[in-house]
């Protein structure tokens, strides 16, 4: 399946972006397009392929991202070496009220009408925004990381430094790529503000997300995934993956599709919240992840990056009139995401006192 579209820009110039959706013959051809920010490309291109991406695919792979290479591969290291810990010492490393820090196999369960007895074949390790302790504010997930320390786990000072200081400085260059994306964003939903979405990032939450997937073969038909299907629940998610194949997406007719890992590039991918914002406009695409019958242990590290925790997502005056409202209430951006935490995740325990002092 093709998809072509041609636009006629101000100086009547015609653009036709052209990709590849899915092949039924093979897997081989890249199933998404590609957006590149090094300067290759002329900004109305980019804003042109953002938009068919988000409007057909709900993914894209984002090349010339600015983010080095050699600090991709630390991260994916200092990942391996942080899930080789024992159990006991990683269970430590844990604080459920703020979703801070490990979550154990099979806590988290995406798909829960298909997996009726085991949750998702992974571990994994969240790191959000740093707040210290005077600060802190349980009601809207704030306050300050869960760290490794000599005191709780086999890493010496030297290690636990590095591994702080390499995920501060991964969340805070995957932050300026989302933030460089916004006004891209804007253009993509034929808004003539470029700033469209700016004073709703003014503190926007983020959450770098350690995934470690083991070889266990997934199997759909007795309920067993490596991640259980599901959509995001924010805006945009970067996705950095090793070399393991594993990600799957659904379109419309219901073909699951292979996406293959690229090294350099992220996998990105639209949220539910920035669907609602839309209308429906942009797609927050159902995806999973399949290990396959002889595979490996697979890393990855998902980038959440949510609005303000108080941003009111309704739809944009852009992309509703009267012949089509809006599809979606109003939330804030907080709200939603503790309730889609509530649903999935086990070991979650924000509790309603603590939502009523927002």
């Amino acid at each position: 399946l093709f998809v072509v579209s041609t636009y006629s820009t101000p100086p009547k110039q015609l653009i036709t972006v052209t990709y590849i959706l899915y092949t039924a013959a093979t897997r081989t051809m890249t199933p998404i397009p590609t957006i590149d920010l090094s300067g290759s490309s002329e900004e109305l291109e980019i804003v042109m392929n953002l938009r068919e991406a988000c409007t057909h695919v709900g993914f894209f792979y984002l090349e010339g991202h600015s983010i080095p290479q050699s600090l991709l591969d630390q991260v994916l290291a200092k990942s391996q070496v942080l899930f080789s810990l024992p159990i006991d010492q990683k269970i430590s490393l844990s604080d459920s009220t703020l979703q801070r820090g490990y979550t154990r196999f099979e806590e988290e369960t995406l798909d829960p009408i298909n997996q009726q007895c085991r949750g998702d074949t992974k571990e994994g390790y969240y790191i959000g925004n740093e707040v210290d302790v005077k600060n802190m504010d349980t009601a809207k997930l704030r306050g300050p990381n869960v760290w490794p320390s000599t005191e709780k786990c086999n890493m010496t000072d030297e290690e636990c430094n590095q591994f702080r200081k390499i995920m501060e400085e991964y969340r805070l260059e995957a932050t300026k790529v989302c933030m460089n994306l916004l006004p891209y964003f804007a253009m993509a939903v034929e808004s003539d503000d470029r700033q469209l979405f700016d004073d709703f990032f003014k503190d926007p939450s983020t959450f770098v997300r350690l995934l470690h997937y083991s070889s266990e073969p997934s199997s759909p038909e007795e309920g067993i995934f490596a991640c259980g299907a599901h959509s995001d629940y924010g805006m945009i998610t970067l996705l950095l993956t090793d070399g393991n194949p594993g990600l799957q997406v659904r379109l419309n007719n219901e073909n699951w599709i292979d996406i293959p890992p690229r090294k350099g590039a992220f996998v990105v991918n639209i949220g539910d919240m920035f669907e609602r914002w839309t209308n429906g406009k942009f797609r927050s695409t159902v995806h999973r992840v399949l290990t396959p019958r002889v595979g490996n242990e697979r890393y990855s590290v998902p980038f959440f990056f949510e609005p303000d925790f108080d941003a009111l997502v309704k739809c944009l005056d852009v992309c509703c009139s009267e012949d089509n409202p809006p599809k979606f209430p109003p939330v804030t951006a907080g709200q939603h995401l503790l309730n889609m935490y509530g649903k999935t995740h086990a070991d979650f325990c924000h509790s309603a006192e603590d939502k009523s002092t927002n």
